[in-house]
């Protein structure tokens, strides 16, 4: 499996970015879709997931009502729309993928950087 993230850039404080994760050399049906994100000196952190079929999501607190976390099947993409952003948002984003449920995330992305500045 492997999983291709895009779209990170740099952006005033407020705007918007979307990032794309690309997966292939699986079947994903089965599989949840996560985001985690690294700033400079800090531990990764969880920031959104969804599970491929149905569609549930899960966000974490600090991004809740600014993020959403979406998928294309037919394109094996998952979506990160970022609006508002905030200076704090400035991270190394990575998208992950759990074949076995939440917490399994046995496959990464090499990440896609993304910089607010207020």
């Amino acid at each position: 499996v492997q999983l291709q993230a895009s779209g990170g850039g740099s952006v005033q404080a407020g705007g918007s970015l979307r990032l794309s994760c690309a997966a292939s050399g699986g079947t994903f049906s089965n599989y949840v879709m996560a985001w985690f994100r690294q700033a400079p000196g800090k531990e990764r952190e969880f920031v959104t997931s969804i599970r491929w079929t149905g569609g549930t999501t899960y966000y974490a607190d600090s991004v809740k009502g600014r993020f959403t976390i979406s998928r294309d099947s037919a394109k094996n993409t998952v979506f990160l729309q970022m609006n508002s952003l905030k200076p704090e948002d400035t991270a190394r984003y990575y998208c992950a993928a759990a074949p076995r449920g939440v917490g399994t995330w046995d496959y990464w992305g090499q990440g896609t950087q993304v910089t607010v500045s207020s």
